[in-house]
């Protein structure tokens, strides 16, 4: 439920409900957390291609003289790097280091358009405005904003024809402004599944449109609708973080592993001297991803043992459906976060042995 109390719709809402999608309130939205079935729709996208409703992700806009300089301090990445048209991932932390988001930020002409998770929109912007230095324009675009996700080996053949022929020879996290289905609209090579694809911003006006318009397109390649619970499998599969799961405020970048995303070079920035004295000394744990044997999934919250000590807890697990077996992620003690360390997850009164392995956990994704 959202801090109004009422539970929000997207644009999408209508075709959701019109497909039988068991719908969920999800960070305050009436969200489809599935239309057939998580495995049918995760093994959709590995093999063809799935439309997503994302919609309840957050959009602020950003502007004016000192955008970039205040956007660089307020984020662990270096905006400044990033040419017209490319989209930065990276965490915005707290001046201990704690992780207040992670987010996108995409670079236009005459302005930088920030993406962030839903449940932390609220919070984000009231962050980034008492960073906000005068003359700097902050505006949360949250709610006229609709987000469709295409994503799948065959997502470009999906969208051939609906969008510029230039949005398909787009690298990965460059983006354009051009129409898709004749509305005027972000088109991002970016995506959340390790499969290629595209995220497309647009004004709500045009939800109907577009979404018939690409899964009219997409019918001859297979596409389906696909819902928040497969989203989570897909996600998981490549190893990406969950704000409120993996990464929150009590974490910090340079645990999660995301010490790529932390430019210490670029200049100050908010927690800059709390990452840079943990860089010095030591993380007390790191995240790890792990496997198990047998069918048993690892829920969030489970501690994590090594030799009948707690060195750990779980924070994300689930049964991988491209892999046919259970994998999680977890913090742990950085001597047990060596690969192939063995560790036991506490499930009730058993022990689930589990292995420490690299991520990606699937790696034949077809985003290269």
């Amino acid at each position: 439920m959202s801090a109004s109390g009422v539970v929000k719709r997207t644009p999408f809402n209508d075709f959701h409900r019109a497909l039988g999608a068991k719908m969920v309130d999800f960070a305050g939205f009436d969200m489809p957390v599935r239309y057939t079935g998580d495995v049918r729709e995760h093994l959709c996208v590995r093999t063809a291609a799935g439309l997503f409703d994302i919609s309840h992700m957050g959009e602020f806009h950003i502007a004016g003289p000192g955008a970039l300089e205040f956007l660089n301090r307020a984020v662990t990445n270096d905006v400044a790097a990033a040419a017209v048209g490319q989209a930065v991932y990276s965490p915005m932390c707290r001046e201990d280091g704690g992780i207040v988001d992670d987010l996108l930020v995409y670079r236009m002409a005459d302005r930088f358009m920030v993406v962030v998770n839903a449940s932390n929109t609220a919070k984000d912007f009231a962050w980034l405005d008492a960073l906000r230095p005068a003359g700097v324009t902050l505006e949360d675009r949250s709610d006229v904003t609709a987000l469709l996700a295409v994503q799948g080996p065959r997502a470009a053949d999906v969208l051939r024809g609906l969008v510029p022929e230039a949005a398909l020879e787009l690298g990965f996290y460059r983006f354009l402004e051009g129409e898709v289905a004749g509305v005027p609209a972000v088109i991002s090579r970016t995506g959340y599944t390790g499969e290629d694809g595209f995220e497309l911003y647009f004004a709500n006006d045009g939800a109907a449109r577009v979404w018939q318009a690409i899964m009219a397109a997409g019918a001859p390649h297979g596409l389906e609708p696909v819902g928040l619970g497969a989203r989570d499998t897909l996600r998981l599969e490549m190893g990406y973080m969950l704000y409120g799961n993996d990464i929150d405020d009590s974490t910090t970048p340079l645990e999660a592993g995301l010490g790529w995303t932390v430019k210490m070079k670029k200049g100050d920035f908010v927690g800059r001297e709390a990452l840079a004295r943990q860089k010095e000394r030591g993380v007390p744990r790191r995240l790890v991803g792990f496997t198990l044997e047998g069918r048993r999934v690892p829920r969030h919250g489970m501690v994590i043992e090594c030799a009948g000590r707690a060195v750990g807890r779980v924070t994300s697990g689930t049964f991988s459906p491209s892999l046919d077996r259970p994998i999680g992620m977890g913090y742990v003690e950085p001597a047990h976060a060596e690969l192939g360390a063995a560790l036991d997850i506490v499930a009730g009164p058993s022990r689930l042995p589990a292995r420490v392995v690299a991520r990606p956990f699937w790696t034949s994704g077809s985003h290269r």
